[in-house]
């Protein structure tokens, strides 16, 4: 199995659906929030975006996690710029996307939603938007819209992921 990175903003549903696509296909998931340094956690609890500095060690921790599943794994990781995406797909070659698409409104009602439950500030969405270079020209790359239900967005991408092999 090729590994999976699903991305998007903060509050699009990556650890939710990486959740269950690493339950159905039966391989690790790696939820890239458990590798943020603490400097990166103090920063976006406080409100503070990071920046790209703040995003390259983390990055190359998830890579080298990455790396420890030869044989597959699931990262659920913003990757919002192509330059987080590359340096992802430089440490685990061969890597598919799943961009989960959502409106900055919907992003803001869902983090204020958790808010309680996580270090992510919905007053850092827009800096997410700022920072986000889309990845729909980019190959091996699915794009789905992040309101769909969990068992949709699963389906779809199970059914990319047999297309993808072939």
């Amino acid at each position: 199995m090729t590994s999976i990175v699903v991305m998007g903003v903060a509050g699009c549903g990556k650890s939710t659906l990486g959740a269950e696509l690493a339950r159905v296909l039966g391989c690790p998931l790696i939820e890239g929030d458990e590798f943020h340094p603490s400097a990166n956690v103090a920063k976006m609890r406080s409100g503070v975006p990071l920046d790209d500095a703040d995003r390259h060690g983390w990055l190359a921790a998830l890579g080298t996690e990455m790396r420890s599943y030869p044989d597959g794994a699931v990262l659920a990781c913003s990757a919002l710029k192509q330059a987080y995406r590359d340096q992802l797909r430089e440490a685990a070659p061969g890597l598919l996307f799943v961009y989960l698409e959502l409106s900055p409104e919907e992003a803001t009602r869902r983090l204020e939603i958790r808010a309680e439950k996580h270090f992510f500030q919905a007053n850092l969405v827009a800096s997410q938007f700022e920072t986000l270079e889309e990845p729909l020209a980019e190959p091996d790359v699915l794009a789905l819209d992040a309101t769909l239900p969990l068992a949709e967005l699963t389906r779809r991408v199970i059914e990319w992921l047999e297309t993808a092999a072939k």
